[in-house]
């Protein structure tokens, strides 16, 4: 989607479009000059939205919110590669770990 596109159907003005790029709180493709925003940068344009107009977050807020969402992101990369890796072990070992995981599991109660 192009940025006239985006703006018209989260109806915001450049003006706020282009803060919200400033910010890093989305971060569009470039091609030939041009941004192009894809599926995820509206689903994240939408909680900006959502915060600032609907709970009233100001722009501080809006940044640690931001970077909660990415590192959550981050971390369910970082649990999608752990299951894999541990799907490709042997059956034993997968149990050893599953185990290690329910003692651990039992110690924070």
């Amino acid at each position: 989607m192009d940025d006239r596109e985006f703006r018209l159907y989260l109806k915001i003005d450049v003006t706020e479009l282009d803060l919200w790029v400033e910010q890093g709180w989305l971060a569009p493709d470039i091609s030939e000059g041009r941004r192009r925003f894809r599926d995820a940068d509206l689903a994240r344009a939408r909680l900006i939205l959502d915060l600032t107009r609907q709970m009233g977050v100001n722009e501080a807020g809006v940044d640690v919110v931001m970077e909660l969402v990415d590192q959550l992101h981050g971390m369910r990369g970082s649990m999608r590669s752990l299951v894999l890796a541990i799907n490709r072990q042997e059956a034993a070992i997968q149990q050893r770990l599953l185990d290690a995981l329910e003692e651990l599991d039992d110690g924070v109660r």
